[in-house]
């Protein structure tokens, strides 16, 4: 195993343990399935259980050692020259690390439709709806890539959204997972699609150098219960942010898949986006 290929497991098990340790702190908050397959920057919060989100990644991090010395992790640093500053800037970055379905495996293919209109960005509205509505002021670039793994061997169609937002600021894309935490005290039921619903949502913020995050400026991890029709499923939500750009993969279960088998598959996944924005933005850990 070379030296890349050891730092992306080191870092795929930390983010295993980070979502896991937010999964055991919100227990309690969502029973069955959920998926929110809209878009990136909506997650809620479960009140004063969870950790609210921070706009400065903490220097005093440290890494869990495994063979008794380890370096201390130090925030991503972007090279400023390669952060976007305009809309077609945004565009071509988004466009870049938004996971197509290839990405996810072989036997993965697109959701109809297949990605989120241009020009738009995902919004909770006052009757705790998901619109696409125009991009504010905020936001440079929005886009979200819907995938489907479909159903086998007495298995259901597993759903997935992979989503990338560029902000205009720091504090913008800060801004983001502090509404995300937010978003669930307001509509503790969100419609997805019209017969799509989100329910029983429970979040958790980690903030760089907390709960195992030594590899993003933020995180922001949501679950709940997902329900179509008369059935639910488990879902489960991501979102980081590293400077202006955040991330997010939902996951919409399905029959015959545990709770564990849907973080296997989104995980990794929003890792690769992670590392894409990494070597566009031109910084490293």
């Amino acid at each position: 195993m070379d030296d890349n290929t050891g730092r992306r497991r080191s870092t795929w098990l930390r983010a295993t343990a980070s979502a896991a340790a937010a999964a055991a702190l919100l227990g309690g908050c969502g029973a069955g399935g959920d998926n929110k397959a809209a878009e990136p920057g909506h997650s809620a919060s479960a009140g004063s259980t969870a950790p609210s989100a921070s706009g400065s990644p903490s220097p005093t991090a440290s890494a869990s050692s495994t063979g008794g010395s380890a370096a201390t992790p130090t925030p991503f640093a972007a090279d400023p020259a390669k952060v976007p500053r305009t809309g077609r800037q945004a565009e071509s970055l988004v466009r870049k690390v938004t996971l197509q379905p290839s990405a996810w495996g072989p036997s993965w293919r697109a959701q109809q439709p297949a990605a989120s209109a241009p020009g738009t960005v995902a919004v909770l509205d006052a009757q705790c709806r998901w619109q696409r509505r125009p991009l504010p002021k905020t936001v440079l670039a929005s886009l979200s890539r819907y995938s489907e793994l479909p159903g086998a061997g007495g298995k259901g169609t597993v759903k997935v959204t992979a989503a990338v937002t560029v902000h205009a600021t720091v504090r913008d894309a800060d801004q983001q997972l502090a509404t995300t935490l937010e978003e669930p005290l307001r509509c503790q039921v969100q419609q997805v699609r019209t017969d799509e619903q989100i329910s029983k949502l429970g979040s958790a913020a980690s903030p760089f150098g907390q709960s195992g995050n030594t590899y993003a400026d933020d995180q922001v991890v949501e679950i709940g219960s997902y329900l179509t029709g008369r059935t639910a499923q488990t879902y489960r939500w991501y979102v980081y942010r590293l400077s202006t750009v955040t991330m997010a993969v939902s996951v919409m279960g399905a029959t015959g898949y545990r709770p564990d088998e849907l973080e296997q598959l989104a995980l990794p996944a929003l890792l690769k986006m992670l590392n894409s924005v990494k070597s566009e933005l031109g910084g490293e850990n």
